[in-house]
């Protein structure tokens, strides 16, 4: 067995944020060589991605993104679980992504589809089954049509079920796993706004004619 010095499980850890005993089973199962042990975690990380939702995430950071213009800002807040990883580029650029997904997708409005309220969630149904277009069908028979845009909306507002802007083929969802596995940890979207110019002003209509005829009639 390979003697494995702390100098050395203090390089893995550095090069990939992976814990000490982490770092320490991997120089070990490698014969202390490096390379192998940083493409032994990433293979674990791979395999055990979805064993640390569990965990923990209360680090990360909050990154701001403003549109090219100014009219379009957001705020995202995308957790980890250690300030070393928070502190990575590959972090920073999940958060530059995610933040210009946000700015992208004007309908979406919570992160996953359980954040979404249930009233809301019935108020949709209630909608649904009201419409025309299923008066004549059997009562099971709108309720799976109902079911299916009802999910389909659900899906239209969660951030982690649109398709990524830079690669169609993957989700947000899969694009935060993609990280999870390369960085060993628990990552996850917290929370988001969005702000857009003028939005919920009520804008004054000025009736330029009427104005011009106005001054026009008092001289």
């Amino acid at each position: 067995m390979a003697d494995i010095s702390a100098k050395l499980v203090k390089e893995l850890r550095e090069k990939t944020g992976a814990g000490m005993m982490n770092c320490k089973k991997a120089l070990t199962e490698s014969g202390g060589d490096l390379e192998k042990a940083i493409e032994w975690l990433r293979q674990k990380g791979i395999a055990s991605a979805a064993k640390k939702e569990g965990r923990v995430a209360a680090e990360g950071l909050v990154h701001s993104y403003i549109h090219t213009g100014g009219r379009v800002g957001v705020l995202v807040e995308i957790n980890c679980e250690t300030d070393f990883v928070a502190r990575r580029e590959e972090f920073k650029g999940l958060a530059q992504d995610i933040a210009m997904q946000i700015a992208a997708c004007p309908n979406v409005e919570y992160v996953k589809v359980e954040d979404i309220p249930q009233d809301m969630i019935q108020s949709e149904k209630a909608v649904e089954m009201g419409r025309d277009d299923l008066a004549s069908k059997p009562e099971n028979i709108r309720e799976k049509i109902v079911q299916g845009r009802i999910d389909k909306r659900l899906k239209e507002l969660s951030l982690v079920d649109q398709p990524f802007i830079k690669d169609q083929n993957i989700t947000v969802a899969e694009l935060v796993q993609q990280l999870v596995a390369q960085l060993g940890e628990k990552i996850q979207v917290r929370r988001f706004t969005r702000f857009v110019l003028g939005e919920g002003i009520e804008k004054e209509e000025v009736d330029f004619a009427a104005e011009v005829a106005a001054q026009t009639g008092s001289k």
